[in-house]
Formats: C-alpha cells, structure tokens, sequence
C-alpha cells in the first residue's frame, strides 16, 4: 500500500505537466500571458497544475478555481474530462470551461469571465 496521498499528483503526471507547459497551444499561450504575474486584478494563476491523475489548464489557488480550455481535442476525450472535472469538484475546484475560440477571438471578454469566475469562488 502506498503512502502516498491519493490527491497528489505522481511523478509521471508532473513530468506531464512540464512537457505541457512546453507546448502550449496558441490560446493557452495568449491567456498565459494575460494570467501571469498577477495582472489579472491580482489574482495568481499558475499553468498545468497536476493534482491526482489529472492536469488543469490554469489553477488559481487562493479561489479554489480552475480554468480548462477547450478546443477540437475535447470532442474525443469528453469521459476524461467528465472524470476529471467530477474529481476536481469533490476536492473543492470549481472548474470554468472556455473555448480556445473565445479566448482568441474574445480576449477580454474571457478574461472578464475568469475574473468574474474566481471572485465567485472565494
């Protein structure tokens, strides 16, 4: 039996997520540069958090909210993310789903959403 807690990611799935962060796609670059540094009316963000078996896009954790972009990909991996956005929310992360398209044709409307999205959370 393993010590290890169940809700913490393991090495493999960190490794992931720094590949992740390697290969952005063009949304999840152009919201990360918005994100980080806190200059989303100061709120911390950080990019392809592991928790568990999964990755989330972006984490802000002082709100417990996380933000997942969906693009083509998600059509054919919607039990995984089901899966995943069901173990997020039992661990207390309320999880908000924006479209690549939006975040690239919408900038500031998406970022209004997260913004709006993680004040919800606190």
């Amino acid at each position: 039996m393993s010590s290890r807690k169940p809700w913490r990611a393991d090495y493999a799935h960190h490794q992931r997520a720094r590949q992740l962060r390697q290969e952005n796609t063009p949304a999840e670059r152009l919201l990360w540069e918005r994100l980080r540094n806190r200059q989303l009316a100061g709120l911390k963000f950080r990019r392809q958090v592991p928790r568990g078996r999964y990755i989330m896009d972006f984490y802000c954790p002082e709100h417990k909210a996380a933000v997942e972009l969906d693009g083509s990909v998600h059509a054919a991996q919607a039990d995984y993310d089901q899966a995943r956005d069901e173990a997020l929310k039992e661990n207390g992360i309320r999880i908000l789903h924006l479209s690549n398209t939006l975040v690239v044709e919408k900038t500031q409307e998406a970022l209004r959403m997260i913004e709006r999205f993680c004040r919800e959370t606190k």
